[in-house]
Parts: structure tokens; C-alpha cells; sequence
């Protein structure tokens, strides 16, 4: 019998902690109670056990692959026992040194006690490290409803309460057929316990209120930033708001709020262009392409503003257009602007934060001019509540005002509003770049991967037109039902055949075919059209159309009193007579001697 020999009699198995005389202190193995010193003689029945029959007994199983937490508890218990183990004979120190363990480690010395007692029973560290977390159990019948409850009641766009899907779950679980509830139901304060044990907030947020909403407003927002979007300078997001403002013309009439439709560079946060008009749709996006490729100091120039052309040094379009699923962006129109060399993106509906950047930059706008502008047709929050002023009745700015304000704010926005939290790079730090977006613009120029694309108005806005087909044939190329002609298409008028034409709607006089990418201008031949646009033109053929129509049963009328008059003198002709043939010549001078008159005659006898 040896120093940590394991002994067993019947269930019972201890182990030999220390031997002193006849004296032995051991340790119970399966009970785990504190060692005790115990009689030789006392143990004349017990005989030697490995240590696998104490596995099989106790149903311990020691486990070598631990994961990183499991070792560092471990060592962390052990560590805690350790100084205990070197007086396990000394049942007074043993005791001192527990309660200073506790202590010291804010544990319970019952705590303490546990560890070592189980250490002590097997002699290796690994019975110390924690359990791993057990698979999920089987859900019981209560748990069954409450989690159907939940699912059929709570998480839904409906938003019930909690209190309602509990109410929900006995009606629908715990009545009988007659409503009555059983005897026996879970509590609510049980089903708030699972619900707030099993709740995921992910699940939460989007059965609750739709994943748009989710993506919009509750996602994690663990990406680096637009910047990883648009790593440098020609990224373009597109987007339009109407203003909180509401405007006169210059007779002093009210004409509404206006519309500011912007494109904001996603690298830098610049103001490429704007337009600010009382339409929307393609007809401002047209407008705003042609005021990104402008010469913004010559622009200013027009409205009396004076700006360094460093200010706003932006006259090529972006090579990557972000917009959203607006009508006008995804038009056939717009589209055209691909063939230029814009790679147009579009996002999908109702997810604003995607292009934050333009959204932004209209809260700015906005802010810098309202707070000046109070009590003159600016829109307050409350503006569509019962009983709040009429903010119509201060407007007294006019569009012209306004856009001159407008510009105000966005040479500020561009060239003196700093951007705080900007990720400079450590080339930006070197070269000494401001933090205005202007100053961020023109050092991201003339990095690599800036993708601007340089192109003239008339090329702009020949492919921002509106197409259709165009049909030749020997009057001319027809287009919108009006003729147009081109000197060098002969072979065309003649052959026929169908054409894709541009055309402007604001005014008919010319269109232009696309033939390898180049425009070739054709100019109306029916003079009468000359200036008017397509609705002007329309409106007169429609016109004439209806005037015809209205006139077409007089006129089948006038064709059958005609062809009844002819068959009333045809019919008048008795029998067939005979036709002589002959002096032909002689007969015709004679009739026309007989049938000549002379009018000047007849006019004098007249007067």
C-alpha cells in the first residue's frame, strides 16, 4: 500500500493521500468530501483499483482536446489550489490557507473546497476544466407553445405586444372547446423568461419591422466606409429633393417649392453639379449633366459670384453613376449616357443610407440656408399640422434669389466646410491636403484610378435625347409623322428602310440620325413646323385630323349625289349612236370656232 494508491471495497474507492504510522489519509473518490485521516486496520477489506474502474464508476471521462477557453480555466483552478496541496496533512493550515484562497479569489471556500477535493480524486488537472456547453435540449410541450407563440403572434409586422401573444397562446393552447381555461398553463413571467432567453435581435428587428428597415436602420455597420465603395475620384451619386422653401415668380404669384437635383462625388464628398428647376425627371437630370461638365467659375460669373477655379475645379462626368430606383434613372434616356463611357448603378428601392453622401449633403444645404431665412417662405417641421402658420404666405424669394443662395451654400459646402472625419492616407499627410472637399477633389485627380471622362455639351446632350425610329422612303426621312431631309441620302430615300433618330421634343426643326455612334443632322421640310415643339405639332395634326373626320360623312354624301347626278345625264343618252371617224382635225376646229369666246367681250357687256 502506497502514497496515492487507489483502494476500493464494494462502490467505494479512496485514494492514499499520505501515510504517518498507522494512521492514513485518504480521500473519497466518488463522494469528493475533504480528506480524513482514517485507522490502517480500518481498511483490512479494501482492495487495490485502477483507475479505470474509477471512471466506470464515477462516469468521468477525461478529455485531452480542451479548447483554449477550457485550458485557461483550468490552469486558473488549479492555480487557485495549488498552495493548498503542499499541507493536506495539516488540517489547521489547510483550513487558513482555503479561507485565504476564498478571499482572495472572491469565490466561496465551498468553491475552493470543490476544486481541490475533485482534483485530489484524480490526480490530473484536466477533471478541473469546465464542461463544454451542452447541445440544446429538447423543448418541453409548454416551451412548444410558447416558441409557436411567439413566431405566430410577436414576430410579426403586426408588432403585438408580448402581453398579447402570451394572451394569444391560452386561448389558442390551454382552453377547451368551450373557452375555458385549464387548470394547469404557464405563467407570463415564464413565457417572458423564454422569450428573453431565446430572443435574437436580429430576428427581432427584421420579422418586426421588414428587412428594408433592418438594412436601413439596425445592421451592424462594420465596413471601412464609402471609401471602400469608391476607393478614389469619379464616383457620382445621383439624387434630387424638393426644397424646404416656398418661392414666387416676378410678378409676386406663388409658384411652389423647387427641386434640387445634385450629383456629390462619393471619394471626396464634392458638389460635381447641380440643377435647380421647377421639374424634375429627365429634364433636370439634363440639366445637371450639363452643369457637371460646366465651367462653375464662368457659372458664378452669371449669377454675380466670383470663385477661384481651384473653388470648384469639376468639368468631367464621373465615371460610375450610383443612383436609386427613380423613374428617371432608369429610363431609356438616361441610359443612353452609358454609350459615353458611365457605368450607371442602380440601387435597390428604399435604401437611402446606401448613397448616404448626396443624402447628406441636402440636410447641409439645406440647414445653411434655412436658419437665415426664416419668415420668408421657409418650411419648419411642423408645417403639416392642424392649425400652424401658412409658410406659403412669407414666400417672397423668386427662383433667381434663390439659386444665387443656393450657389452661396454649395462654394461653402465645397471649399470651406471641413470634413472631420476623413481617412487620410499617409501620401494625403505628406502632401499636405486640406481637409476641404475641394482640396481632397483635386489630389484625388491626379491619383491612379481617378475615372472622369471629358466629354463636350453638344455630345452630351445629342445622347441625352429621347429616341425613336425613324422610316425612309421617297418623301423624305418621316420621324414623330413630320418629314425631314439630309443632302447625301438618295440611295436611302429610294430603298427605304428604318433608322434609330434623336430627337428634341422642345423643338422639331431638326433630328438626327445615329449611325456608328455619330449624329447626323436632318432638317424638316414642312416649313410650317418650323420652331414648334412636338406637342405644338401634335396638338395641330391632331387637329386637322379631327376636322377631317367630322367632315368625312359630308363627303361620302357628296360622292354619292355625284355619282347620282353623272348616272342621270348618262341615262338621258337615247340609244347608241354612230361615230364617224373621219376629218377628225377639220371637225375640232369647227367646234372649236363655234365654242370660241372672247371674255373680254362678256366683261364690258358685264359692266
Amino acid at each position: 500500500m502506497k502514497k496515492y494508491d487507489l483502494l476500493r471495497s464494494g462502490d467505494t474507492i479512496m485514494r492514499i493521500l499520505d501515510i504517518q504510522d498507522d494512521r492514513i489519509l485518504m480521500i473519497d473518490c466518488v463522494k469528493h468530501t475533504m480528506p480524513v485521516w482514517v485507522e490502517s486496520e480500518l481498511l483490512e477489506f479494501y482492495v487495490g483499483c485502477s483507475n479505470e474502474e474509477l471512471f466506470e464508476i464515477t462516469g468521468i471521462r477525461i478529455v485531452d482536446a480542451l479548447d483554449a477557453d477550457q485550458r485557461k480555466v483550468m490552469h486558473e483552478r488549479y492555480t487557485m489550489i495549488a498552495p493548498v496541496l503542499s499541507f493536506m496533512s495539516d488540517d489547521k493550515m489547510r483550513s487558513k490557507l482555503i479561507c485565504s484562497i476564498a478571499e482572495e479569489h472572491k469565490v466561496s471556500k465551498q468553491t475552493v473546497r470543490n476544486y481541490l477535493c475533485l482534483y485530489l480524486s484524480y490526480l490530473d488537472v484536466t477533471v478541473l476544466a469546465p464542461k463544454k456547453h451542452q447541445n440544446e435540449r429538447e423543448l418541453t410541450q409548454d416551451e412548444v407553445h410558447m416558441r409557436w407563440a411567439l413566431n405566430k403572434f410577436f414576430y410579426t409586422t403586426k408588432k403585438q405586444s408580448l402581453m398579447t401573444a402570451y394572451t394569444m397562446m391560452l386561448k389558442e393552447k390551454y382552453c377547451d372547446a368551450s373557452g375555458v381555461l385549464s387548470v394547469e398553463y404557464p405563467s407570463f413571467y415564464q413565457f417572458r423568461y423564454f422569450y428573453r432567453k431565446t430572443r435574437k435581435m436580429q430576428n427581432f428587428y427584421i420579422s418586426r419591422d421588414g428587412l428594408k428597415n433592418y438594412q436601413r436602420n439596425n445592421r451592424p455597420l462594420i465596413g471601412e466606409g464609402v471609401q471602400a465603395f469608391a476607393p478614389s475620384v469619379g464616383v457620382g451619386m445621383l439624387d434630387a429633393t424638393v426644397c424646404d422653401i416656398y418661392l414666387i415668380n416676378e410678378e409676386g404669384n406663388l409658384v411652389g417649392r423647387p427641386i434640387l437635383t445634385a450629383c456629390i462625388d462619393a471619394y471626396s464628398s464634392l458638389c460635381c453639379g447641380y440643377s435647380l428647376s421647377w421639374e424634375g425627371g429627365v429634364y433636370s437630370l439634363r440639366g445637371l449633366m450639363l452643369n457637371i461638365i460646366a465651367d462653375k467659375a464662368a457659372w458664378c460669373r452669371r449669377f454675380g459670384i466670383s470663385i477661384e477655379k481651384e473653388d470648384w475645379d469639376c468639368n468631367g462626368l464621373p465615371g460610375t453613376f450610383v443612383t436609386d430606383m427613380g423613374s428617371e434613372y432608369k429610363s431609356e434616356n438616361f441610359e443612353q449616357i452609358a454609350e459615353l463611357g458611365v457605368t450607371v448603378v442602380n440601387l435597390p428601392s428604399y435604401r437611402p443610407e446606401l448613397k448616404g453622401l448626396v443624402e447628406k449633403f441636402f440636410d447641409l444645404i439645406q440647414e445653411t440656408y434655412k436658419k437665415h431665412l426664416k419668415g420668408k417662405g421657409v418650411i419648419e417641421p411642423d408645417y403639416q399640422e392642424r392649425g400652424v402658420h401658412d409658410y406659403r404666405k412669407d414666400a417672397c424669394l423668386t427662383m433667381l434669389d434663390f439659386e444665387k443662395i443656393i450657389l452661396h451654400c454649395m462654394i461653402y459646402y465645397n471649399s470651406k466646410r471641413i470634413i472631420e472625419n476623413f481617412p487620410y492616407t499617409e501620401a494625403m499627410i505628406n502632401a499636405g491636403v486640406k481637409p476641404y472637399a475641394s482640396c481632397i477633389w483635386e489630389w484625388g485627380k491626379s491619383q491612379i484610378g481617378a475615372n472622369l471622362i471629358s466629354v463636350d455639351s453638344r455630345e452630351l446632350i445629342l445622347t441625352l435625347l429621347p429616341r425613336t425610329t425613324g422610316k425612309f422612303g421617297r418623301t423624305g426621312l418621316k420621324v414623330n409623322k413630320l418629314r425631314y431631309h439630309c443632302e447625301g441620302y438618295t440611295e436611302q430615300y429610294l430603298s427605304g428602310g428604318t433608322v434609330t433618330v434623336a430627337y428634341n421634343p422642345e423643338d422639331v426643326t431638326s433630328v438626327w440620325i445615329i449611325e456608328n455612334g455619330v449624329y447626323m443632322e436632318f432638317v424638316l421640310i414642312e416649313s410650317r413646323f418650323q420652331g414648334k415643339d412636338l406637342v405644338g405639332v401634335q396638338e395641330i395634326q391632331t387637329g386637322q385630323r379631327i376636322i377631317s373626320k367630322n367632315e368625312m360623312r359630308n363627303n361620302l354624301q357628296a360622292q354619292i349625289d355625284l355619282a347620282q347626278h353623272i348616272e342621270t345625264i348618262a341615262s338621258s343618252i337615247s340609244g347608241h349612236r354612230d361615230v364617224h371617224m373621219k376629218n377628225i382635225r377639220n371637225t375640232r376646229k369647227k367646234e372649236q370656232s363655234r365654242c370660241h369666246q372672247d371674255y373680254m367681250k362678256e366683261e364690258s357687256c358685264c359692266d
